[in-house]
């Protein structure tokens, strides 16, 4: 966990995180992004307030990890392919999202963002999937969910910002620190994610920290 200008930041891994920090009327809140494989230290927790999940394949979308953080006030604001699923769980309600949508929820400020692959098959822009823009404590934090560079990037200007890293699926480490470097350019932060579970691991964590040159870089340990 990091303390970052008091946000909290929780990495549960793979795509996963913990956030807690204050909303615009500077109340506490708890913000879950895709929970996935949750050590037991998160088991039981159910203090969401707000679920984002980026889209529906396994390993963003686990009805049986979201049990342990859902209570019956959490909002779960997904991508809309997850919404049918989402009718399986007890919460107090779910909103389906598509890019370029803007709301907020639990006076949190989100944005939703495009998330797609360029040149594999795994996310086509098409279907719809999601990366979230969301503010805590007056940070403007970017979740890139599953994704390649993408020209929509540019306009996030976000000051923490989480980003792939593993290739395969998503960019790879050097992708990804170009995509930092050139176009997402967060103003404080990056933190990179999407190893360590399903596919690459820490190296291709320290090769992206290693090539970004323009804001700090924090590897953080599973909790």
């Amino acid at each position: 966990m990091i303390d970052y200008n008091g946000v909290e930041i929780y990495w549960t891994g793979h795509d996963g995180y913990r956030i807690i920090g204050t909303d615009d009327k500077n109340r506490k809140k708890t913000v879950y992004i895709d929970p996935f494989q949750l050590s037991s230290g998160h088991h039981n927790k159910n203090d969401a307030d707000l679920v984002l999940i980026s889209h529906n394949h396994f390993d963003h979308m686990s009805l049986e990890d979201l049990r342990h953080v859902i209570n019956k006030q959490t909002t779960i604001v997904a991508a809309r392919e997850c919404i049918e699923q989402l009718k399986l769980l007890e919460f107090k309600e779910s909103k389906g999202v598509k890019p370029d949508d803007k709301l907020s929820i639990h006076d949190i400020p989100l944005e939703i963002v495009y998330a797609y692959n360029t040149n594999k098959k795994f996310h086509p822009k098409d279907d719809g999937k999601v990366g979230f823009v969301f503010t805590m404590n007056g940070q403007r934090m970017y979740h890139a969910g599953d994704t390649d560079i993408i020209p929509e990037m540019e306009s996030v200007k976000p000051d923490i910002a989480f980003v792939p890293v593993s290739g395969t699926y998503v960019m790879t480490a050097k992708e990804a620190a170009q995509a930092v470097n050139e176009i997402i350019k967060p103003k404080r932060l990056v933190i990179p994610m999407h190893y360590g579970s399903i596919v690459g691991n820490e190296k291709d964590a320290e090769n992206f920290r290693d090539l970004v040159s323009t804001c700090e870089t924090k590897i953080l340990e599973r909790e």
